[in-house]
């Protein structure tokens, strides 16, 4: 663990040196000094429109009179695999107003080890998986002696984390600014200046039973390029392989994408290097499993994302987005993972470009006292703020630990649905029309259907998503 102030941290400096000087200098300056006063990024990018008013800002940074820029590598020490826990030790512990530089790794990684783990330490130091070790045992929210593997697989991404707040209660609000997002530079001198991702058209995916040529059960990893440098602005595909079933080092088969982290020999593959030739794909870095430790159970599959936040799958949520999520413990305990180099609405076929990336972060606490009569006052799902819009994330549940009963974590797989999460998302946006911009319900519900856009998150984590998006420039002439 780095703090910017600890000369040390020789890396650590550098990623703040080139941060800093790639920003404009009114964004060097917000960076600088907080900000915070005039509510935050979002308000400076948006004219002063932001779900965080100048009186919630002024309460939210009192005491505050110097921020610390700490960094979070990703290794075996600092990672949790597959789950979120109000009981994990905190790997750093912030102040409100504090950075933090946090590296992700993609749990995909192992479909392509000589592209995204040889050379780089903790990239192994994470996948390490021989007959006598292991670098992470538990991968996922199950059992220990699941047959798969201790955690089962029930559960996939590498969080990072997590970061405690310190003050942070149940009720409070955790504003998350996303500062900056950057590739993970190949650390295999044989592919240097690139970055790889990838994309699994999996099991789980939404196409899966619904193919009309070939093997109709297969399983497909594409492999793909970005530029390291994010001087190129989309990636291209390397190569496909269907699936070849795996042997893993402790001897168990797995003939399907079942257990996260699967090394992948590629002597056994079929690689298909002509695939998507000419096809460029946009870049929108993101991070598709962010969020904070829920209070209903001690250990929670990462996979199906809920109230405070986790697998949302929506690639809005990189680089200049900030978010707000409901603390449900104390410390809030936020990680960040499954890194994404770009995923369209929907993410299909069960993936998007699983790409390790690394972010800079503010954390802004809101305490529940100062929240009365604000825009945040009623907030209890994760939601989405960028420079031009407001993001609202519905889900088929909106609690599914609570909603569905003590088998809530194996009954969510089986009861999502795009209609659910539709009402949900509908339900949540009246919500927000009518307390935060003082609309009739009959106000709201008319602008919802001529201005509000809503779109299918993903429909693969279980439970499954609608995002609701409304223009921030709709309410620029309305009296504040």
């Amino acid at each position: 663990m780095c703090r910017g102030d600890d000369p040390n941290c020789a890396g650590f400096e550098e990623h703040r040196r080139r941060f800093l000087g790639e920003l404009a200098p009114e964004r060097r300056a917000f960076i600088k000094s907080g900000f915070l006063a005039t509510g935050g990024a979002a308000a400076l990018a948006a004219g002063g429109i932001s779900l965080v008013g100048p009186a919630l800002a002024q309460a939210s940074a009192k005491g505050i009179r110097r921020t610390a820029h700490y960094h979070l590598p990703a290794t075996a020490e600092t990672v949790h695999w597959g789950y979120f826990s109000k009981l994990l030790k905190p790997q750093v512990e912030i102040a409100s107003g504090d950075y933090v530089t946090i590296e992700t790794l993609t749990h995909h990684a192992n479909d392509d080890a000589e592209r995204m783990v040889t050379g780089d330490p903790g990239a192994e130091s994470v996948f390490l998986w021989t007959k006598e070790a292991k670098g992470v045992a538990r991968r996922g929210a199950g059992p220990e002696t699941s047959p798969l593997g201790p955690g089962g697989g029930l559960g996939v991404h590498i969080c990072t984390g997590p970061v405690a707040i310190r003050g942070a209660e149940a009720g409070d609000v955790l504003e998350v600014r996303i500062l900056d997002v950057a590739p993970r530079p190949c650390a295999n001198p044989t592919f240097e200046g690139r970055s790889f991702g990838s994309n699994a058209a999996a099991w789980w995916g939404y196409h899966h039973k619904d193919m009309i040529t070939g093997d109709r059960t297969r399983e497909v990893v594409t492999i793909y390029e970005v530029d390291a440098s994010g001087a190129r602005d989309w990636a291209k595909a390397v190569y496909n392989f269907p699936w070849p079933g795996v042997t893993d080092p402790d001897g168990v088969v797995h003939p399907t994408i079942d257990y996260p982290g699967l090394p992948v020999d590629h002597t056994k593959t079929k690689r298909n290097f002509d695939v998507l030739k000419g096809v460029r794909i946009p870049i929108r870095p993101h991070f598709g499993t962010m969020g904070l430790a829920p209070r209903e159970a001690d250990m929670v599959n990462s996979i199906p994302p809920s109230y405070t936040g986790g697998n949302i799958d929506n690639w809005r949520i990189g680089k200049g987005a900030t978010m707000y999520y409901p603390v449900a413990v104390p410390g809030a305990l936020f990680s960040v993972g499954d890194p994404h180099a770009s995923q369209g609405d929907s993410e299909l076929c069960g993936t998007a470009i699983e790409c390790s990336l690394t972010g800079t972060f503010q954390f802004v606490l809101h305490k529940k006292a100062d929240l009365a009569g604000t825009s945040l006052e009623a907030l209890d799902f994760p939601m989405i703020e960028t420079a031009e819009e407001w993001v609202l994330s519905g889900f088929s549940y909106p609690n599914y630990l609570v909603d569905l009963g003590p088998d809530a974590q194996a009954a969510i797989f089986g009861k999502s649905s795009i209609d659910l999460a539709m009402r949900d998302a509908f339900r949540k946006m009246r919500q927000f029309l009518m307390h935060a911009h003082r609309l009739t319900e009959d106000e709201a519900i008319s602008l919802m259907s001529i201005a509000v856009d809503f779109g299918i998150t993903q429909v693969v984590d279980g439970n499954w998503g609608v995002h609701a998006i409304v223009k921030k420039a709709i309410f620029s002439d309305r009296p504040s």
